[in-house]
């Protein structure tokens, strides 16, 4: 054997020296705490504590082999033989590799250690350390095994009690049984447990198997709402089931008692978990609005869609394809089934369009979601990604050749129309309860803001280009008006008005005709106009203004006939309402409007445009004898519409009870907790807190829980205005020396 081997083995000695220490210091308190488990818990939870200290055991081992290296044996070797030149290295090296004088000097090394052979002392076992483990070790199994066993569940008597209860002929809780079997479309396999308080997903099926000794005449499962399902007698076990639609609190009712042979402080729960909607995100695009670039022919998209029990495979991708502008939009809807991989909690779903072949053109928009659907039975639960939107933006005017300083090339923003604010406020209804209240309101005031944007845009036909109020009457004291603001460049491509110019001219030197001035026609020959200073290039009115001559208001000019015009006005007022609905946050009574407002506005685009004579308004005279004069004929009579009943009173009028030790309406306050479960983190916490209290009316330690649990569901009251201070000394003497007129 070579000296290289030799040094091997000695190494290898080395390490399993050391591990053996590590396993006979840990091993006794991995067993000790292993047996500890395994009585208080049982085998499962033993177990798992035995392997988590085995794999614990086997990392401390690794790391303390690990110290024990060639380099140890290296640095070992040239401490304790001096005989090595500290070369003790070149033993181990390959003679390829070093130098001749190196390998002279591994000869001599290796002569050297086979004349006298050289071994390390071995370190020495820690005694107090194993001893104190194994003894700790010990002292862990000896009280684990004197410990009692701890039951599952201490529902039933205990065995004393049994035994005199059976002597008395009382009905004894001998063995119960609780077996749940989820819907099979989640997945998860039956399971049977001894515990009474049971969670479980919505639609399981629950089968309770009760034995008593000895037999009682009957026996029934009390929900919290006084219902009561009957036991049947199967043998020597009483079985009742029920489907968990919901959460439940109950009691086990034996001989039409609760309290007596299965009396417990609180009701056993029965937890309905939900089966949530599926969750679609989008991984590609980036971006929601993406450009679409001339020559492109496909567009990439992908989706990743989970669910908690799983998503359909199968999924359609919608798609809408745009062509016009404003209300004239017309829209092409379609479906591409798809096909997704993965798992079945989170599949993804790819696909590549062709926006050409898909009827994209220049100006329009491609709209594409994909909807997906989870594997609940017997009606899945669907859910829709957010919108992508690939646009092709309209080409540029001809007339912006001239302004390359001033035109930049920009992405318009996406105007919403009023179909589409009806749209997106559907879709905002159908998630409202799958996103909380701060995100909806959110939500529901931006599609406001975006009604008042197009309320806007069409309430320039009928004059209303400003929501500001009226302005006062002018008095002497007014201050100057502020200056005019510069005027616009001489275009009108966005809308751009200016006040109407004052027109001067000598009434005594017209000649009007009464009858062509009713054909809107008059005769202007012996005036002078006043120049104007400014105009806009193209407007016919600016033009009309400045060269030519008009006698009545400019908001009177109108290309709309009457009948259009109120057509369009009761559209703005149906916005209106959808707007003042939108930014209250609901959304639910502002679609009729929204809906009202649409019909309106599609009924001014079908009306023609009619050219009338511009004429004044003329409107009834005032009756000045009826002005302040208390004279109310003629008026109906208006009843006072009776007060709001608020049905969010029953926590706030319970909890002040509670507080002042009177008795709080229980039926009341479990009416609200059940029309309002989602104002409650628990709502099954808040009716064991109540059925306490019902129980027991005189137990303090259960109105105090019961009012902590109502402090979580009681609305805030809003800020009110501080108290005044008091007055002081001082303040005292000054409203005083008011009163007397002193100085």
């Amino acid at each position: 054997m070579s000296v290289a081997a030799q040094l091997t083995r000695i190494l290898g000695a080395a390490r399993r020296r050391a591990a053996a220490i590590v396993l006979l210091c840990a091993l006794p308190m991995v067993a000790g705490i292993a047996t500890l488990a395994w009585r208080l818990a049982g085998v499962p939870l033993a177990t798992g504590v035995a392997l988590v200290g085995l794999a614990v055991v086997a990392w401390l081992a690794s790391r303390r082999m690990a110290r024990f290296d060639r380099a140890w044996l290296i640095r070992d070797l040239d401490a304790d033989r001096a005989d090595m030149d500290d070369s003790a290295a070149l033993v181990f090296a390959r003679p390829e590799t070093l130098g001749a004088l190196q390998r002279l000097q591994q000869s001599r090394l290796q002569a050297r250690l086979a004349a006298a052979p050289w071994a390390p002392a071995p370190a020495p076992f820690p005694k107090r350390a194993i001893a104190a483990a194994w003894g700790s070790g010990a002292i862990l199994i000896a009280a684990a095994l004197w410990w009692p066993p701890i039951t599952p569940h201490a529902d039933a008597q205990p065995r004393t009690a049994s035994r005199s209860a059976a002597v008395n002929g009382t009905p004894v809780l001998q063995s119960q049984s609780l077996r749940i079997d989820a819907p099979a479309y989640t997945g998860q396999a039956t399971r049977t447990q001894t515990e009474l308080d049971a969670q479980a997903p919505s639609g399981a099926r629950l089968r309770w198997a009760l034995r008593f000794a000895p037999q009682p005449q009957r026996v029934g499962l009390r929900l919290h709402d006084d219902s009561e399902i009957a036991f049947v007698r199967e043998g020597e076990d009483w079985v009742a089931t029920l489907r968990l639609d919901q959460s439940w609190l109950y009691r086990i009712a034996v001989d039409g008692d609760t309290d007596r042979i299965l009396a417990r402080a609180q009701p056993w729960r029965l937890d309905a978990v939900p089966d949530r909607p599926p969750e679609v995100r989008v991984r590609m695009p980036e971006e929601t609005l993406s450009t679409h670039t001339r020559g492109q022919r496909a567009w990439a998209l992908a989706f990743e869609a989970s669910d908690d029990h799983g998503v359909a495979a199968d999924a359609q991708l919608r798609i809408t394809a745009t062509r016009g502008s404003g209300e004239a939009i017309t829209f092409e809807d379609r479906t591409m089934p798809l096909r997704g991989r993965g798992d079945a909690r989170a599949i993804t779903f790819q696909a590549t369009l062709d926006p050409v072949a898909l009827g994209l053109e220049e100006g329009g928009d491609l709209v594409a979601q994909l909807e997906v659907r989870d594997n609940r039975v017997p009606e899945p639960q669907r859910a829709r990604s957010a919108s992508l939107i690939l646009r092709w933006p309209p080409p540029v005017p001809a007339d912006a050749d001239g302004l390359e300083g001033l035109a930049r090339d920009a992405l318009p923003a996406y105007f919403r129309s009023q179909r589409q604010i009806i749209i997106d406020a559907e879709a905002l209804l159908a998630e409202q309860p799958r996103i909380e209240r701060g995100a909806f309101e959110g939500r529901s005031d931006a599609l406001g803001v975006d009604q008042r944007i197009l309320r806007l845009r069409y309430g320039q036909f009928l004059g209303e280009e400003s929501e500001g109020g009226p302005r006062p009457p002018p008095t002497a004291d007014a201050a100057d008006p502020p200056p005019p603001p510069r005027k616009p460049l001489p275009i009108d491509d966005f809308g751009q008005t200016d006040t109407p110019p004052v027109e001067t001219h000598d009434d005594d030197d017209h000649a009007h005709d009464d009858a062509p001035a009713a054909q809107g026609a008059a005769t202007h020959d012996d005036h002078d106009h006043a120049p104007q200073d400014a105009m806009t290039f193209g407007r016919a009115d600016d033009v009309l203004a400045t060269f030519g001559h008009t006698h009545d208001l400019p908001e009177a000019a109108t290309l709309l006939d009457p009948k259009t015009r109120e057509i369009l006005r009761g559209a703005l007022q149906a916005m209106w309402q959808s707007e003042l609905h939108l930014r209250q946050a609901a959304p639910r009574e502002a679609l009729p409007h929204a809906n009202r407002a649409l019909e309106l506005i599609k009924q001014v685009q079908e009306a023609d445009r009619i050219y009338l004579a511009r004429v004044g308004s003329s409107l009834p005279l005032v009756d000045p004898t009826r002005r302040l004069g208390g004279d109310r004929d003629g008026i109906a009579p208006r009843a006072v519409p009776a007060p709001e009943v608020d049905t969010d009173a029953a926590p706030a009028t319970a909890w002040r009870a509670l507080a002042w030790n009177d008795a709080p309406d229980l039926d009341a306050l479990i009416s609200w907790a059940q029309a309002h479960p989602r104002q409650v983190d628990d709502p099954l916490a808040l009716l064991g807190a109540i059925d306490a209290l019902r129980r027991d009316a005189a137990c303090v330690d259960c109105r105090q829980a019961l009012r902590g649990q109502l402090w979580r569901v009681l609305q805030r009251p809003l800020p009110a205005p501080a108290r005044r201070a008091a007055t002081d000394a001082m303040g005292t003497r000054y409203l005083d020396a008011l009163q007397a007129d002193a100085p």
